[in-house]
């Protein structure tokens, strides 16, 4: 019984990946480059699971991508400062805990990335259409059928699936590939 299910999910997970977009794929990375060579810094956001992959994006390329080298990338996950969001919360609403946060920070030319696997979460899409409003650029990362989120960002890509499970699986080996195609490509530019 266990060894089907498991079967079944994995299945599941390989026809997924071979229907993910490598043309969405480059277009994530290549905003992300370009605020990367602007020294913009980049804004990541997600609630639950999408949360976890945000933070994890967060230190790839801080820290992984970036360790060792002059030019770093300046990524801050906006669902890591616990306090921030809940005063926000407490004292406005849960849909504006991202957005108060970017009306600190946030300056034209830097990017916003948001990461929802239904692609309609509230607090996120208030944050990628201020970004938009205030001259950022705005990625997604989505699944479903991309949601509200992958119509209101510049450049979004989507997971083929309606599973949410494999929907955050794809999530993780997408920010796992931005962090390695970094490498590459700034260990080529070293060279």
């Amino acid at each position: 019984m266990s060894r089907s299910f498991a079967q079944g999910y994995l299945e599941a997970l390989k026809r997924t990946c071979d229907r993910l977009s490598l043309a969405e794929f480059e277009a994530v990375v290549n905003a992300l480059a370009e605020a990367y060579r602007a020294g913009a810094r980049i804004f990541v956001m997600g609630n639950g699971g999408s949360a976890s992959c945000a933070s994890h994006l967060a230190c790839d390329l801080n820290k992984g991508v970036s360790f060792g080298r002059d030019k770093r990338f300046r990524v801050i996950s906006l669902n890591d400062n616990v306090p921030t969001m809940l005063a926000y919360a407490n004292d406005c609403c849960y849909e504006d805990i991202f957005v108060e946060q970017l009306k600190n920070f946030l300056s034209p030319g830097d990017l916003v990335m948001g990461i929802s696997g239904s692609g309609n979460s509230e607090n996120v899409l208030r944050a990628v259409d201020f970004a938009a409003r205030a001259g950022a650029a705005t990625v997604a990362l989505t699944g479903f059928d991309g949601g509200r989120l992958a119509k209101l960002a510049a450049t979004a890509l989507v997971v083929p699936a309606q599973d949410m499970q494999i929907v955050e699986d794809l999530h993780l080996v997408v920010t796992h590939m931005i962090m390695r195609r970094f490498m590459e490509i700034l260990a080529s530019d070293e060279s």
